[in-house]
């Protein structure tokens, strides 16, 4: 009888430590928000490579910048990630309705350099557009291609409704702040973009390199980029700590630009 209840309780004993060891190698883990720029651009391709060299899993949960940043506030988050300066992150979420009470109880990591590609469909003549141009196509200003040395069509806007960020960072540099025209096409992810600009002839569109492919054209522009951020209430974890650095310096041999 002493020898089974022993036997027991060793039982017992290993399973606790069991338990133990596998909430300690499965428990920690990184919640990030983000939208398309930051999630799809750069947390995607150094998930794998930073979760085998830290053992830190990345929880990633895709919605937008400013829904992410809301997340952040209700302590749902480890950290939101955006394509566009802090400041104006938050001008971008208080449109939205979502107040930031503290902004500077919020610290925002630069974690690299994001580009806004413009793209047509790979039929359309135009092969660069300027600054201005860009501005006179996106404010509703200029409503046919031959406008800018196009075929004689109407341009057909195509815009994501679920991307704040990246939609504000591109009318901040490319439009001067202008409101975008009213008449547009109305797009989810980039996927979606990139779907309704390579269907319609007379598309145009803008968003970041993982939108790009050879179902679409690219349009050669002035540069419009803006900064990629992580923001964290405080200052960041470690183990967000070590994101940062591993998205700074091993993970850029995964990251697209």
């Amino acid at each position: 009888m002493r020898r089974e209840a022993m036997k027991k309780r060793l039982i017992s004993l290993t399973v606790a430590a069991s338990m133990v060891f596998c909430g300690a190698a499965f428990g920690e883990e990184i919640k990030v928000g983000g939208g398309g720029a930051p999630i799809d651009g750069y947390l995607k391709p150094v998930k794998e490579a930073f979760e085998k060299s830290t053992g830190i899993n990345i929880n990633l949960n895709f919605s937008s910048a400013t829904l992410a940043l809301k997340q952040l506030m209700a302590g749902e988050l480890d950290a939101s990630a955006a394509g566009l300066a802090y400041e104006d992150l938050v001008k971008t979420a208080a449109k939205e309705n979502i107040q930031v009470p503290q902004p500077s109880a919020y610290v925002a990591s630069v974690i690299g350099a994001s580009k806004i590609y413009t793209v047509t469909h790979k039929d359309n003549p135009v092969a660069a557009l300027s600054m201005e141009q860009l501005k006179g196509i996106f404010t509703g200003k200029i409503t046919n291609w031959k406008e800018v040395g196009g075929n004689d069509a109407p341009v057909l806007i195509v815009l994501s409704s679920i991307n704040p960020a990246t939609n504000a960072a591109f009318k901040k540099i490319a439009m001067a702040d202008a409101p975008f025209a009213a008449d547009v096409v109305d797009a989810g992810r980039f996927e979606d973009v990139r779907e309704k600009v390579a269907a319609n002839p007379e598309a145009i569109a803008f968003g970041p390199v993982t939108m790009v492919d050879a179902t679409i054209k690219t349009v050669k522009t002035p540069d419009v980029a803006r900064p990629v951020i992580l923001v964290t209430k405080g200052e960041p974890t470690p183990k967000v700590r070590k994101l940062i650095a591993f998205i700074n310096g091993e993970g850029q041999k995964y990251i697209r630009q």
